[in-house]
């Protein structure tokens, strides 16, 4: 496998999970109290919160947070498995 083919999937994959993400708070507001609202609006957070470093004249923030859900989650199976088929 190429670099090029490397760097697309990956890209792919990542904006899977972003619209899937996306998808999923959309369907997740729509849908009324019960299991599939809490399968749709669920997610899990990976990462650590921002901190703020202040040195006068300069100030960092660095902070990096992946919030998961489930429709981003089959998104990014469905990416793998399009991927699987067509071009691996």
């Amino acid at each position: 496998m190429r670099n090029s083919q490397r760097t697309f999937i990956m890209f792919s994959l990542i904006l899977a999970a972003v619209v899937g993400g996306l998808v999923g708070d959309i369907i997740g507001q729509f849908l009324p109290v019960g299991a599939a609202k809490t399968l749709f609006s669920r997610a899990f957070e990976i990462g650590f919160s921002p901190t703020t470093i202040d040195l006068w004249a300069v100030v960092f923030t660095v902070g990096l947070t992946i919030k998961i859900n489930f429709v981003s989650v089959l998104t990014m199976i469905l990416v793998v498995v399009y991927f699987r088929w067509w071009y691996l």
